[in-house]
């Protein structure tokens, strides 16, 4: 699924002259108490990113938005997507320095935060700006488009609110400075792996699938290169497609293999995966000969996306069993 809302088009209904002067005054206020008790009320940056649940929501995320802009990372588990989105999204928070505060929010076990957002798959990425709720994007996203929308935010937060962020003390570590971690020696294929996630991380996917295949030709049973390969040409596939006629497609042709195919990979990109997987054994169950193996094929590309040890995959593949015998 392409990136939706990166830009800040919407951001007008945030700028109500009302919410701004608000805004402004309890960011003043902050700044002034911080003042009377004789700090800067600087943080760690290892607290730029923090875990929200529903009880703290209001206090973590509404509370501090008046001081600095919230980005909400919706994540869960299962999720391959959020596993290549979340860290870069976490290593910009430090890089930011305060210009940003991100609050994760594991929609697993935060079901209600999950309906009140309207979120409909995931990752999914929200900003709070003065207690108003702004969506940024849906779905993969590369790193240059995040920066562009982080920017955007940090923009609209200084000069429309006021917020001019935390003030961040690279001191300042919770429990003192932490032992180094001892060293540990690099890997054959670890520059070309590192190439493949920097890909990755810049929209390239095209240039990962390739860095993910050169590890591969090297060493065919690496499962970082396996995974790696499976997630970036999934994201590939989709990159550029027009989702609503891919599901309408799907919907009008059921007993076109490709239209179902690509509507699956879709479905996975969302975030859901159980659908895809139902999606593709169904298709299965009714076609013959070349087609179904090409459906097959796709469907364990995908569990190679989930992953082996995952249940929902265990269940699929059972149920791939039965279809096939």
């Amino acid at each position: 699924m392409q990136p939706r809302n990166m830009s800040m088009s919407g951001v007008v209904d945030l700028a109500a002259v009302k919410a701004a002067q608000e805004a402004k005054a309890k960011a003043e206020q902050a700044r002034a108490q911080a003042a009377r008790e004789g700090g800067t009320g600087a943080i760690s940056p290892a607290d730029l990113v923090i875990d929200v649940d529903e009880a703290g929501f209001e206090r973590d995320v509404l509370q501090r938005s008046a001081e600095v802009p919230v980005v909400i990372d919706f994540w869960a588990e299962w999720c391959e997507p959020c596993k290549q989105l979340s860290p870069v999204l976490e290593r910009l928070a430090v890089e930011y320095n305060g210009r940003f505060l991100l609050a994760k929010v594991d929609i697993d076990a935060n079901q209600m935060l999950m309906q009140q957002f309207g979120i409909q798959g995931i990752p999914a990425v929200f900003a709070v700006v003065a207690g108003q709720a702004l969506p940024l994007f849906q779905g993969a996203a590369g790193e240059a488009q995040i920066r562009q929308t982080l920017d955007q935010l940090v923009q609209v937060g200084e000069q429309r609110f006021g917020l001019t962020g935390l003030t961040v003390d690279p001191e300042a570590v919770p429990g003192g400075a932490p032992a180094a971690a001892p060293e540990q020696p690099a890997g054959p294929h670890d520059g070309l792996l590192e190439a493949a996630v920097q890909a990755l991380d810049s929209g390239d996917l095209s240039g990962a699938v390739q860095a993910y295949k050169n590890v591969l030709n090297e060493d065919p049973g690496n499962e970082e290169a396996k995974l790696g390969l499976a997630q970036a040409e999934l994201l590939q596939r989709v990159q550029g497609v027009d989702p609503q006629q891919v599901r309408r497609d799907a919907a009008d042709k059921p007993a076109d293999v490709q239209a179902q195919i690509a509507a699956a990979d879709l479905d996975l990109v969302g975030g859901h995966v159980e659908d895809a997987f139902g999606r593709l054994i169904e298709t299965v169950q009714r076609t013959v000969g070349d087609d179904r193996d090409t459906v097959r094929m796709r469907l364990v590309e995908l569990f190679e996306v989930v992953g082996p040890d995952d249940p929902r995959v265990i269940a699929a593949r059972r149920a791939l069993a039965r279809a096939l015998f």
